[in-house]
């Protein structure tokens, strides 16, 4: 709750009766604004901590009100002095992202996660995500972090321009293996290609695993192929919010410098698929 001139004022709820969630800091409530994809509901500032002018001015666009409070209903110091009390994100589907890429007259490229857990890792892969132009992301339907307040802080509120689908992981690769996709699984494995050896240029899904798990065994028989990055230190390998992010860049480097606008391998070399993907466990 908020106080102001030392009176409490509950969490608003939404239209449809749920509490609104509420988001914190700058950027991501700078980011909330710009997307316009969630309803406000109110914008809470820390009486001595005025925010930027942008976030005023978009603000002001939005018909939302500033309000003044002595402290913020936020359990983190990391706050910046403002929060506001928004709708839940608005999760999309497959299509929605499949028809961006149309849309954009490019060939499609997304990500998907296999039951990713931390706040901190799925929000540095949105970030990713948005920053080299992702055009969907896909999370499980169950035992994997949501877009939750602490993923939309993580991402500094990328994830809000982004279209984020929950799915059961074996159907969503199949439709995009019929939308000729690549799906290439990120696994540091015998069997993975090293990235540097790979054609990684879309159309193409990138899927990476949890960690410390990797990719589950029915999620990575699932992929066309395996890719891994190549090392030279002394660690064996990276998380996934950073490996994730060392393998979407290298994807976008290749589509914006080859000149290409699809990938170079032909669909009609893809493996046949297994007769069961075991869609009950993914």
């Amino acid at each position: 709750m908020a106080r102001v001139g030392g009176r409490a004022k509950p969490r608003p709820r939404t239209q449809s009766g749920e509490l609104t969630e509420t988001i914190w800091g700058r950027h991501p409530v700078e980011e909330v604004l710009r997307a316009g994809r969630r309803k406000v509901y109110r914008l809470l500032v820390v009486q001595d901590r005025p925010p930027p002018e942008r976030v005023i001015g978009l603000a002001k666009e939005a018909g939302v009100k500033l309000e003044p409070v002595e402290w913020l209903p936020v359990a983190t110091h990391e706050h910046q002095g403002i929060a506001a009390h928004v709708d839940p994100y608005p999760y999309s589907d497959l299509d929605s992202a499949l028809e961006r890429a149309t849309r954009a007259g490019e060939a499609p490229l997304l990500l998907l996660l296999d039951q990713l857990q931390d706040p901190q890792n799925l929000g540095t892969l949105l970030r990713t995500a948005e920053a080299v132009g992702v055009h969907g992301v896909v999370l499980p339907l169950n035992g994997a972090a949501g877009v939750t307040p602490a993923v939309v802080a993580a991402s500094a509120g990328a994830c809000e321009h982004l279209l984020i689908a929950r799915a059961n992981l074996a159907q969503a690769i199949r439709r995009l293996k019929q939308a000729d996709l690549w799906i290439v699984g990120l696994e540091n494995s015998e069997q993975a290609k090293r990235i540097d050896e790979a054609d990684l240029r879309p159309p193409l899904a990138l899927v990476v695993g949890s960690e410390g798990r990797g990719l589950r065994r029915l999620v990575g028989e699932s992929c066309d192929y395996l890719v891994q990055i190549p090392m030279r230190g002394q660690v064996e390998s990276l998380n996934a919010a950073v490996a994730g992010s060392v393998v979407l860049y290298e994807v976008w480097r290749r589509a914006r410098y080859s000149g290409a606008s699809g990938g170079g391998l032909l669909h009609s070399d893809r493996p046949e698929p297994q007769p069961s993907r075991g869609e009950q466990e993914c």
